[in-house]
């Protein structure tokens, strides 16, 4: 049985390399998914749920930190990344591998074979040291998104971000659903991801982001899904099954 793979490098050369060199030195592997942002990289990860996600630490969009943290203990990560002061810290924090720019065959091959160990076992979840290592690293000035422009029939509208309920994919669109109305924006729900404070929204479905803030509750529908309530909308979202731990006590 093959072991699906995730790929993540915004530089295309050693994204090729990368995936040239894998390839090599394990047959095995399927790489489904290649992205050269995080935003691409987190919504492969939803669609195809590798086993073994290769990060690069900094990428635009979402970085390869932020996309291990929502990956949490569903896949094994492997970082890849110039900053090898940080390489001791990973490995402590039960990381598969962290390898170096520009990475070698030796090197990969070694990593493979902690991957292969490792791949019999749940992996471990990082959240702690990733904290600590995004706290470490040189900041990426962000600023969130405080308004957004949507089209409202004939109108073009701006709206204040603090008033959406939550954000939906709709065919080529996404729904910008506030209390009393709704209008219609072309910006994907992966790129929104990265441009909203992720204290103020929740991705809880590969097609839904929702304003933590207008979530009245979470309720089981059975042993395997649930459902968000939300204050102000008779709207109920569902929650994908990798989502699920934000709502555990």
């Amino acid at each position: 049985m093959s072991t699906k793979v995730l790929i993540a490098e915004d530089e295309p050369l050693m994204r090729e390399r990368l995936v040239t060199l894998l390839r090599t030195c394990w047959p095995d592997a399927e790489v489904v998914v290649t992205a050269e942002n995080g935003n691409d990289a987190w919504d492969g990860f939803l669609e195809h749920e590798p086993q073994v996600a290769f990060l690069d630490i900094r990428m635009p969009g979402l970085s390869g930190l932020e996309v291990a943290q929502r990956i949490g203990s569903a896949a094994h990560i492997v970082f890849v990344s110039a900053y090898d002061q940080y390489a001791i810290d990973a490995f402590e924090a039960g990381a598969v591998d962290y390898l170096l720019k520009p990475v070698e065959a030796d090197r990969l091959r070694k990593a493979v074979e902690r991957i292969r160990q490792k791949l019999a076992f749940r992996p471990v979840d990082l959240t702690d040291f990733l904290g600590r290592l995004k706290a470490a690293l040189p900041a990426e000035p962000r600023p969130a998104m405080r308004w957004i422009r949507a089209n409202v029939g004939k109108q073009i509208k701006v709206i204040d971000i603090d008033h959406v309920l939550f954000f939906q994919s709709d065919t080529k669109y996404t729904r910008v659903v506030l209390a009393e109305s709704e209008a219609l924006i072309r910006t994907p729900i992966k790129d929104l991801l990265s441009q909203l404070d992720p204290d103020k929204f929740w991705q809880i479905h590969r097609s839904t982001i929702v304003a933590v803030g207008a979530i009245a509750a979470a309720e089981r529908i059975d042993a395997e899904r649930m459902q968000v309530l939300l204050k102000g909308s008779s709207a109920k979202l569902p929650v994908s099954r990798g989502f699920t731990h934000l709502f555990r006590e």
